[in-house]
């Protein structure tokens, strides 16, 4: 507690020893307030009708307006330090039920410089803000800034300690994979830095690139854009609030930036407790949630007394009620259940947690230093429990139970669940497809609608055969076969069980994959074998009609089969598959210092989402001739026929399989069992023949066949 003398009151802002020679406390707050209005002094008579108000002042002479000013409308106010106000108006805001009349009333306000057209009514105490034209601040109890203020971002001002420093401590709870939060960082900026741990120039590279975004000087205010409304609310001390925001009945907003604008409008609501973070534009903040050390990415929500501490939530996802920590969550994450836990986690995107699902129990190591890697599609059921360290394929769905064991399933699109009747763990690949296509199918669908950045400056794969599970079900076709050959042992080669009708009635087992004694069965190898097959030669097809007219289709294989094609690696990126190569360039360039900032860094995202399709091409035409072994030169016009009739019939088996496993539901009698009949069902829950969904696949289809047959024309 010290004793400074009234009169000074709302200055030193910066501390003599950190002011820079020449400059005085004000030199950061008018560059970050540019305004080409003419302020003046108050006149004698504004001064005796602001009194009469009951308002006071330690020094008048510092308190600065336009031409435009209305003392009338200004009540029972302090003023200290340096302020400045704009432009008055005899009118009243009105946001929503809210009506204010402009002015200050009932407010202290220290050294802040306020917009046009303000509403502050009982802001108890306002310190170092600039505020935005049109802003509306309603019953705020305190709102302060520091000189050392940081809003979110991992950085230090002169005269702070190495061990202030904010650190997002991702992907395990010891700290080894921590990086720095700064506003405008995405997913793939975060798993880069997240990886390769043991490559110090590279890792300080990043250090750079993020200090070299900032300055260490002190003095910045807080910033409030806008039309923005805060109302009914406690605490918010160094924040950067952009436009158009709507903040109501928070506890506290401490070292934030939430971006915000006309367009992509963030809210936060009740009960809000939100300290050391960055919101991305377009979030969504309500009931009780209580947020430490994070990202929330643009256009995504916590609700309902979410708990995210220590982690990164990509765009367009949604958490409520739940708990996650030290996790990296690519975008579209789905978490929606009181009781869910998720913890030292990456997972890769397009993922659902259901109640009761426990993903990485804290300390069942001698540290607390495990992690959990998923692929996109990630899905642990009801009550999943599984332990650290443990690693999932893409689309793994795992059933309701306890994995006592570490995990490693390699195969994409699988059921995993526990046998307990007899001791083992069961893996049923490509089990989506096989018997419950409608939701597979649907998550292409789901995920794009839902992708509302009105900046796509990154390419976010959501379709489910892509380059990353395709390379997925290559190796999961040669898994599948060894698997199969060591169960057959001398009595027969796999490549003749997996592809004939010969005995089915053969246990085959997976190696390595829990880390336990008990079997690992896996299910149906010779039907998913075939499957994942087929859907390679689906996927190259359909990159071919998506992508290449039917008249140029000809051009375009001659054009591409100049150079050998050769499957490569694809890399999910923060939800952005990228080419092995291109990243392991990017990598190369950082750590020479060619890329020498997060701009450059973001540019290269961009510049590989404008090549994406064309990668993907090349990249199925590859899959094409290695899963058919046939090489480019060789396929003729039998060759393209065939692959043509097979992919309008696997196009039309998805169309069926979609209507048949949601045509499900409509024939269980324990379903219809809580209606009085069929036609209340329908009108409950909808028909089955009105299905959007289903229909808009028909249509599908049929725009796929007509573009098949364009192509077969050209033969």
């Amino acid at each position: 507690m010290n004793k400074i003398p009234l009169s000074r009151i709302g200055y030193d802002f910066i501390p003599e020893k950190y002011l820079p020679e020449g400059k005085d406390e004000y030199y950061l707050r008018n560059q970050q307030f540019q305004s080409n209005k003419t302020y003046r002094s108050l006149t004698a008579e504004e001064i005796r009708i602001l009194e009469l108000n009951a308002n006071e002042s330690t020094d008048w002479n510092d308190v600065l307006v336009t031409d435009k000013f209305l003392p009338h409308q200004i009540k029972r106010s302090k003023f200290y330090g340096f302020v400045r106000i704009g432009d008055m108006e005899e009118v009243y805001l009105e946001y929503r039920d809210i009506r204010l009349p402009v002015g200050i009333y009932n407010s202290q306000i220290i050294s802040c410089d306020l917009g046009d057209s303000v509403c502050l009514h009982q802001v108890r105490y306002i310190a170092h803000f600039i505020v935005g034209n049109e802003v509306i601040l309603l019953n705020v109890n305190e709102m302060e800034t520091s000189s050392n203020a940081k809003f979110g971002n991992g950085i230090l001002k002169d005269g702070d300690q190495e061990s202030s420093r904010i650190h997002l401590e991702l992907c395990n709870e010891n700290g080894g994979r921590a990086v720095l939060p700064f506003d405008g960082m995405q997913a793939a900026d975060v798993y880069l830095w997240t990886r390769n741990r043991d490559d110090k120039i590279l890792q300080g590279r990043f250090l750079e690139l993020t200090e070299n975004r900032f300055n260490s000087t002190r003095g910045y205010y807080s910033e409030i854009g806008d039309r923005t409304v805060i109302k009914n609310s406690h605490t918010i001390k160094n924040v950067k609030i952009g436009s158009d925001a709507y903040i109501k009945g928070i506890s506290k907003l401490k070292n934030l930036t939430i971006n915000s604008t006309s367009e992509a409008y963030t809210q936060i609501g009740e009960g809000c407790e939100l300290v050391n973070g960055i919101i991305g534009y377009g979030c969504r903040v309500f009931y009780g949630v209580k947020a430490v050390r994070f990202i929330l990415s643009s256009y995504s929500q916590l609700k309902y007394g979410a708990r995210l501490i220590n982690s990164f939530l990509g765009d367009n996802s949604t958490i409520s009620c739940c708990e996650v920590l030290n996790s990296l969550i690519f975008p579209a994450h789905e978490q929606h259940h009181n009781n869910s836990f998720l913890c030292a986690s990456l997972i890769k995107g397009q993922s659902n947690m259901a109640a009761g699902a426990t993903v990485g129990s804290n300390h069942n190591s001698r540290a607390a230093d495990g992690e959990i890697i998923a692929g996109r599609g990630f899905w642990p059921g009801l009550c999943v429990s599984l332990k650290h360290n443990s690693k999932f394929a893409s689309y793994t769905l795992i059933v309701k139970g306890d994995f006592l064991h570490e995990l490693d399933i390699r195969i994409p699109f699988s059921l995993v669940s526990n046998d307990t009747v007899n001791d083992r763990l069961v893996v049923v690949p490509g089990y989506w497809f096989m018997y419950n296509m409608y939701a597979l199918m649907r998550n292409t669908n789901k995920f794009t609608s839902r992708d509302k950045r009105k900046f796509k400056n990154q390419y976010f794969e959501y379709d489910i055969l892509a380059p990353d599970t395709v390379n997925e079900l290559f190796d999961s076709l040669k898994e599948i076969k060894q698997a199969v050959q060591k169960a057959l042992g001398t009595d027969g080669t796999a490549e003749d069980w997996l592809t004939q009708s010969v005995d089915t009635n053969l246990e085959v087992l997976l190696e390595n994959t829990e880390c336990s004694k008990r079997k690992v069965l896996l299910l149906k190898p010779r039907e998913s074998y075939q499957l994942f097959r087929k859907l390679i030669r689906y996927y190259a097809v359909c990159q071919l009609v998506e992508q290449i007219e039917p008249s140029h289709f000809y051009t375009v294989l001659e054009k591409l089969s100049m150079k050998p094609f050769e499957r490569f690696h694809f890399e999910n990126v923060g939800s952005q598959l990228v080419p092995g190569n291109k990243l392991k360039d990017l990598i190369h360039e950082i750590k020479s210092g060619s890329v020498s900032s997060w701009e450059q860094v973001h540019q290269r995202y961009h510049d590989w989402s404008q090549s994406y399709v064309q990668d993907k091409v090349v990249h199925a035409l590859s899959s094409l001739q290695e899963v058919t072994g046939k090489e480019v030169t060789t396929w003729n016009k039998d060759f393209w026929l065939e692959l043509f009739d097979e992919a309008i019939a696997t196009k039309k088996w998805i169309c069926e399989e979609i209507f048949k496993s949601r045509s499900k539901d409509y024939s269980n009698p324990f379903r219809l069992m809580v209606y009085e009949s069929l036609e209340e069902m329908n009108t409950v829950v909808g028909s089955l023949e009105a299905n959007s969904f289903i229909n808009l696949q028909k249509e599908e289809f049929d725009r796929f066949e007509d573009k098949i047959n364009q192509f077969k024309l050209k033969f």
